[in-house]
């Protein structure tokens, strides 16, 4: 579930088959006088773009039953509600749904031309809207994929910690001290600040240092793992190891927010 505000109005957006679905009832609550769903089913160019919709996306659609309802379009007698539409033409463009996000949703596609419906300018801020919040999913989604991403490479790590620092006898503790401590090499080389620090710093933040970390921050941390658990089987000291983590970690951050700088001006 995800909203967008449009005009002071909260839209839902739903999931419905990895499609997006946006939330009719609510877009409804900003159109001025009395206005329901149904008068815009009802409508005869609704019908024929919602037909030409099913006909391009859903082999299951029932022409015959829509072509009954869309030649009863534009009587006075004619009304027809969502779920009774979906019923007969085996729709997928419209759903209702009940509980607690109850109410009529529409694919994104057929959500936009009902934007049109209420006013041009409702569906120009909806437009916007929507393409920012896929927008920062899309930021997240990357955000998420580095994330594992550094995850997967801390395992490298531990790895050559397990191989070359952890002694063939120590208690469990101890080694978990270990870990932690070269772990810690990691945040400062980076960071500037061990875990621990970082907690004492933000009580109130849930999770780890690395779960605020950029995307560039998580790509040159990634980097950073691979490197140590080298200069770890290498032999080099922790202390040496520091200096040469940080470096490095300055070095690859000023490419990386240099590109970044880059992208925003070629845009």
């Amino acid at each position: 579930m995800a909203k967008i505000t449009v005009n002071n109005t909260e839209v839902n957006i739903v999931k419905v088959d990895g499609e997006d679905y946006i939330c009719l009832t609510d877009m409804m609550r900003v159109k001025d006088g009395e206005f329901f769903i149904t008068d815009w089913l009802r409508n005869r160019n609704t019908l024929e773009y919602i037909g030409i919709w099913e006909k391009v996306y859903n082999p299951r659609f029932n022409y015959g039953e829509f072509a009954i309802i869309r030649n009863s379009a534009g009587l006075n007698s004619f009304k027809i509600s969502v779920k009774e539409f979906v019923a007969r033409t085996n729709a997928i463009s419209l759903q209702a749904k009940a509980g607690r996000y109850g109410g009529t949703y529409a694919h994104k596609d057929i959500a936009f031309e009902f934007a049109m419906w209420i006013s041009p300018e409702f569906k120009i801020y909806i437009v916007k809207e929507f393409q920012r919040l896929k927008a920062e999913e899309q930021r997240l989604l990357g955000w998420s994929a580095k994330r594992e991403l550094s995850k997967i490479n801390y395992r490298i790590h531990t790895d050559a910690i397990k191989q070359n620092l952890i002694p063939s006898e120590v208690t469990s503790t101890q080694a978990c001290m270990i870990y932690a401590n070269e772990a810690d090499v990691l945040n400062v080389a980076m960071f500037g600040v061990t875990a621990k620090q970082w907690r004492e710093n933000h009580p109130d933040l849930k999770g780890n240092i690395r779960d605020y970390a950029s995307i560039n921050e998580l790509i040159c941390l990634s980097n950073m793992e691979n490197l140590n658990a080298v200069f770890i089987e290498q032999g080099i000291t922790q202390s040496e190891r520091l200096v040469k983590l940080n470096k490095i970690a300055i070095h690859q951050m000023s490419i990386l927010e240099s590109s970044a700088n880059d992208r925003k001006l070629l845009q």
